[in-house]
């Protein structure tokens, strides 16, 4: 199950997790983020390699300003505490598991001196 998170625990659960996290940043009355929640619980529940956590922008907005989050919903994968990968819009569950990929590519790049 995805992971409610506020301006309090963000950074936290962000930094201290030891899988990458997908965040998926939307508002309740945002109709696409309504239909991305149900394919967001969906994934969480098919990969125990990802943290699964969302953020309503209208409840953090420093959250969003300060990952400059202009539309919603957009989704982000960290790894340790960082952004690495990035998707605007609706997304179904291979799309998730492609933005989860690359950002895995990204962090194995950087690793390799790449």
């Amino acid at each position: 199950m995805a992971k409610d998170l506020n301006e309090k625990e963000f950074d936290t659960f962000v930094a201290s997790a030891e899988k990458p996290v997908l965040v998926d940043f939307w508002a309740p009355w945002c109709g696409p983020c309504r239909l991305q929640a149900p394919v967001l619980e969906a994934f969480a529940r098919g990969h125990d390699d990802v943290a699964v956590a969302k953020v309503n922008v209208d409840e953090a907005p420093s959250i969003a300003s300060r990952f400059g989050i202009a539309g919603i919903p957009t989704l982000m994968v960290f790894s340790g505490g960082r952004p690495v990968a990035r998707g605007m819009g609706l997304h179904d569950e291979e799309e998730l598991a492609a933005l989860v990929d690359q950002a895995r590519s990204k962090e194995c790049a950087g690793r390799s001196g790449r």
